[in-house]
Order: structure tokens, then sequence, then C-alpha cells
């Protein structure tokens, strides 16, 4: 499971960092979390290839984290891409992805786009992975995600053996969650399974305020990759723009009992970020700054 940040600026790109987004894959299954203008520039920098993305995920309705899409899914129809390309986001995002689709003489020819406009709760549910959403602080309709791996149980061979199962295909069927008869008595997937084993967990929050929902959903994460476009210095900056500093982000962090944390959605005003760290540090050791195309790996819990 690796990360890849595509865009770590705030509002404004800049020499070093693009618009607001992220490429998850998972088991080689791509996605994206936000769009900003020149992802799909981003990604084949990154080596990573658009056509692959099946589905996207929008935190919020401000151009610098959706004004990507129109281009890339006029490149993804150029190149007569025939799969489905699934947008989600929250309320709004259908009527901007339609004006994306309109704008000008550009028409879709051969890309079929479905959106699915989202509230909190479960977003989509994929092969072995869920990703679910929180209200955040910050425009209207502002959403965190969270991606999280099924649990998983791993099998007891030696309990196995010891209730009379022989090796093959009988081990299968209980690993996948089948019933078996031996000697005339039905073992269960539960006989044979240990314990479940939390999967992997990702968030990813957007531009917020600090909010308890952000915190609540990055519980036991992985990695929280939560803005932080002010310095602690400027704080005052955060009230009129809804945004978090280095401190606040840290702190959820630590509440939150995550393993690392990822600061992005820098501003402009930072040239040398290594103040920004230094403050995340004082409160959160295990933070890094992200830098574009940075990447991170999440190695498995089993």
């Amino acid at each position: 499971m690796e990360v890849t940040f595509l865009g770590t600026s705030g509002c404004i790109p800049t020499e070093k960092r693009g618009l607001s987004a992220l490429h998850l894959d998972y088991l080689g299954e791509h996605m994206l979390f936000d769009c900003g203008e020149g992802t799909q520039r981003q990604m084949r920098i990154a080596g990573l290839n658009f056509m692959n993305l099946k589905n996207i995920y929008i935190t919020h309705l401000h151009a610098d984290h959706f004004l990507g899409l129109g281009g890339m899914m006029q490149s993804m129809d150029f190149l007569e891409r025939k799969d489905i390309l699934t947008i989600h986001g929250p309320q709004g995002i259908e009527e901007s992805v339609e004006k994306l689709i309109t704008i000008g003489t550009f028409q879709l020819d051969h890309l079929t786009v479905k959106v699915n406009e989202i509230d909190e709760g479960i977003v989509y549910r994929g092969e072995r992975y869920t990703v679910s959403a929180a209200k955040t602080i910050h425009s209207k309709s502002s959403v965190a995600y969270c991606f999280t791996e099924d649990p998983h149980r791993k099998f007891n061979k030696p309990k196995a053996l010891e209730l009379g199962i022989p090796e093959g295909k009988l081990f299968s069927k209980l690993q996948n969650g089948e019933s078996v008869e031996v000697n005339g008595k039905t073992i269960t997937e539960d006989m044979v399974l240990m314990d479940p084993i939390p999967g992997r967990k990702l968030v990813y929050t957007g531009d917020t305020r600090p909010c308890k929902s952000v915190t609540d959903l990055s519980t036991n994460a992985d990695l929280l990759i939560h803005e932080a476009m002010f310095s602690q210095e400027d704080i005052e900056s955060t009230k009129d723009a809804a945004h978090s500093t280095t401190i606040q982000a840290a702190e959820i962090a630590k509440k939150a009992n995550v393993k690392q944390l990822a600061l992005t959605h820098i501003s402009q005003r930072y040239t040398e970020p290594e103040k920004l760290l230094t403050e995340a540090q004082s409160i959160f050791p295990n933070t890094v700054i992200a830098e574009d195309f940075l990447k991170i790996q999440i190695p498995k819990h089993w």
C-alpha cells in the first residue's frame, strides 16, 4: 500500500508544490483523493497512469481541490477510455462535474462518468476495503476521507489438524468462510480462524479547522494526512480561512493515537518548511512535511 503526494501546496501553486492531490495504490488498485489543477501532469511525472483510476474522492468544491478533473476527463476521453470513472464528492459535486464536462465545445465521446454525491458515513466498499467520510469545518459541505482495510483472520493450522481436518481443499473452504463436514461433525470458520487483526488505515482531511470529527475518524490510523496551512505563529490567519496550524494538526495526531502524521496544504509563505516541522514534532515526533512526489509505504499488519 503506497501513498504518493502529487500536490502539497496551499491555495496557490508554487515552483515546488502543486495543488492538492493524493494518489493511493492499494494492491494494484489506484485511487485519487482531490484533483487540483495540473494533477494529470503530476501523475505522469510520478510515473502513475491516470487511465488506471477507478475512483476519485473530492473533499470540497474549492477550485484548488477539484479543478483538475476537467482536463483529466478530457484526456481520458481522447485516449478512448471505456471503463467507468466514478467521482465521489460532497453536495454540489454533480453540478460541478456537469459544468466541467459541458464547458466550451468539449463533450465526452468515449468516457462514462458516474458521480456519487455523498454525506457522512460509508462512501464506497471495495474489494477488501472501505472508504468513509466525515464532515469537516471548512466550507459548507467539506469532508475528510478514511480508507480502511478489512480486518484479517489468520488460519489456525494446528487447531484445524487437531479437529481432524485433512490439509488441502477443506482448509481453503474454511479460510473462505465456508463450513465443512469432517467425520460427521460440522466445522465452522470460527473454530479454526484466529481473532481478527485490524487492517491498515489512512485518513486524508482535505481543508479543515481542528475538529472532533477528524479526531474520531483518525483513531489508531497508520497515517494521518492533515492540512497545516499555517505556522502556529500565524494562528490569527486561520480565523477567517478555516484552516489548521502545524501544532493543531499534531495535537489531533497525538489525541487520535495515529502512527504517523504527514502535513500538507502548506501556504506559499513558507519557503523553508523546517520551522513547520520543528513545531509539529514538538507535539508529535513522528511527523513529516509532505512534498510533491513524496511516497510513503504503509506495511501490512499481518
